[in-house]
C-alpha cells in the first residue's frame, strides 16, 4: 500500500510495475478503501500515510524493511538491494523518515490519487 496522492509513491509503484515480472505484486492506495480495510485488519494506522505498507507472508512491513522487501522481490538485479537489510532498522529507518517527511515539498502531491488504465487495473486492489 502506498500514500496514492504522493509524486515519489506513484512513480515507485510505477518502477516496481515494470520490474515485477512475475506480476505478484498488487497494489492499493493507503487512501483507499480497501487500503484502509488492510491497514485495519493488520492493526496499521488509517491516517498515517508517511510509510510504504507492505503485505508479505501474512506479515506486514513497514519503510525501510518493506521498500527492501520489495526489491527483493521483484528479482532480478534488484535484488542485490537487499543487503542493505544488515544496517539496522533504526539507521535505515530513520532516513527513510527523512525522505517520508520531505516528499511532497521534494517530489510534488496529486490532488487526487491516480487511477490505473485497463492494462494495469488487475495490478490494484
Amino acid at each position: 500500500m502506498f500514500d496514492g496522492v504522493c509524486n515519489l509513491c506513484n512513480s515507485t509503484v510505477q518502477f516496481i510495475i515494470k520490474r515485477d515480472k512475475s506480476a505478484c505484486i498488487k497494489f492499493a492506495s493507503l487512501q483507499s478503501d480497501i487500503g484502509k480495510e488492510l491497514l485495519k485488519l493488520n492493526n496499521q494506522s488509517i491516517s498515517d500515510f508517511n510509510s510504504i505498507v507492505y503485505l508479505r507472508n501474512n506479515e506486514v512491513l513497514i519503510k525501510s524493511t518493506a521498500a527492501l522487501y520489495l526489491l527483493k522481490d521483484i528479482g532480478g538485479f534488484w535484488r542485490i538491494m537487499f543487503l542493505f537489510i544488515v544496517i539496522p532498522k533504526f539507521i535505515r529507518d530513520f532516513f527513510y523518515s527523512i525522505i517520508s517527511k520531505n516528499r511532497y515539498k521534494w517530489f510534488g502531491k496529486l490532488e487526487v490519487c491516480l487511477i490505473p488504465n485497463n492494462e494495469l487495473k488487475e495490478r490494484f486492489l
